[in-house]
């Protein structure tokens, strides 16, 4: 397992733990008295709310936040991210920063927690009943509140047995895959946000692709094709004017690489071009003289774009690096 342990030294394992309230419970029967309803084998009851869900969308947003910060350094991988040894202290500052306003708020939504219970109540004339018998103790909520995680090094069997290790070696070998799928994500979603039908931008625009680079820098250890992506996109920001807007054809070389980053197939096939001697200027000068920014002939969408194939990843060793 010679490559799987190349990749897996330079790396460390975060799992992410977010339990939220749901604020909700299952309804029965009682609940609804005499009401006549299908049998459970054509229909099953939904939940009863029992305070205002969006009391709660505060620990989505923190959620949201601690996933956004493990997806800009590191990759999906069993269940958790993979990381760079060398990001792990600045995303963990990051969780702890987040887990102290997850704690902050818990605190103060448990504070108030039998106030909103009963103004939910108020505000639904006819349920109190209903509303008031499947209230669950403030104790009982903060047990299904809260915010952890866990870092760690993974570590491939000491024993040579293929079947022990055949799964750890696959989701290995699908971590390129997996970056150049998440480079495609972002570059789709910069495209319709700053890029889509647009003449000139700002360099605020620049944002997303300097956060691929800095990303791509830190994982440059996952596929050989990874460097020669971060050297067209280093490329590109030479090419763009220290100041004022971006527009004519330093904006249509933009759009083409946004394009070329949406495609994780022709993306890998140009980067095989400068392994090759192309230079990434070439790549880009390639795609200003089309001066078609939509081409790669392709202007659909493509966030649903399949990632490549694990054969167009694998056709360079991991461990020719």
């Amino acid at each position: 397992m010679h490559t799987e342990i190349t990749v897996l030294k330079h790396i460390m394992a975060v799992r992410l733990d977010v339990n939220i309230w749901s604020a909700r419970k299952k309804l029965v029967h009682s609940d609804l008295g005499e009401a006549e309803l299908p049998p459970e084998n054509l229909a099953s009851l939904g939940n009863k709310k029992i305070c205002d869900p969006k009391e709660l969308s505060i620990f989505n947003a923190l959620k949201g936040r601690a996933t956004s910060l493990l997806d800009k350094h590191g990759i999906r991988f069993l269940g958790g991210w993979a990381l760079p040894e060398q990001k792990i202290q600045e995303v963990q500052d990051g969780l702890l920063e987040i887990a102290r306003d997850f704690n902050e708020a818990k605190e103060i939504f448990l504070n108030r927690y039998d106030t909103l219970v009963q103004e939910w109540i108020n505000s639904n004339p006819g349920w109190e009943s209903l509303i008031a018998t499947s209230a669950v103790s403030a104790k009982y909520v903060r047990s299904r509140l809260g915010f952890s995680w866990q870092v760690y090094k993974i570590t491939p069997p000491t024993k040579k047995n293929e079947q022990v290790s055949s799964g750890l070696q696959d989701a290995v070998e699908d971590l390129g895959c997996t970056l150049f799928g998440e480079v495609a994500k972002t570059a789709s979603e910069s495209w319709k946000k700053s890029f889509a039908g647009k003449t000139d931008v700002t360099r605020k625009a620049l944002s997303p692709l300097k956060a691929l680079h800095g990303k791509l820098s830190g994982l440059s250890f996952v596929e050989p094709r990874v460097v020669p992506v971060i050297n067209l996109l280093e490329s590109a920001f030479a090419m763009i004017p220290a100041r004022g807007r971006i527009r004519g054809s330093e904006l249509i070389m933009l759009q083409g690489l946004i394009c070329l980053l949406r495609d994780p197939t022709a993306l890998i096939e140009h980067a095989q071009k400068i392994l090759e001697g192309n230079t990434p200027d070439d790549i880009l000068q390639g795609l200003l003289s089309n001066h078609e920014p939509l081409s790669l002939k392709n202007t659909q969408a493509v966030e649903d774009h399949p990632k490549p194939s694990q054969t167009s990843v694998q056709n360079v060793p991991v461990d020719s690096l």
